[in-house]
């Protein structure tokens, strides 16, 4: 598969991305490569290997889920920069809308 300007754009333009010139250039380059390394990949003979469904053998032990209070409301808001009576107060993060 050749990688084209065109397809670097599609994806940078789905991703919200913008790459130009030497960056442009790095970008398609490590494309390649991960093309290349998954032709390397197709030849190699997997008719008899299993699918590897767990990296180990290990069983998640979990600790019993017991709800404690480590820190009160007040200690949380302390060293808040900004704060009301109850919450902490962040600045907008969505104030604009999308165009697409």
């Amino acid at each position: 598969m050749e990688i084209k300007d065109e397809l670097i754009d599609h994806i940078a333009h789905l991703a919200r991305l913008s790459f130009t010139g030497e960056d442009k250039v790095a970008i398609k380059n490590d494309m390649d490569n991960i093309i290349d390394f998954m032709g390397k990949l197709n030849e190699i003979d997997t008719d008899n290997v299993e699918p590897l469904v767990f990296m180990s053998e290990g069983v998640n032990v979990l600790r019993e889920d017991v709800p404690q209070q480590t820190i009160t409301h007040e200690e949380a808001l302390r060293n808040a920069p900004k704060k009301d009576s109850d919450y902490f107060r962040i600045p907008k993060v969505l104030d604009k809308t999308l165009d697409e």
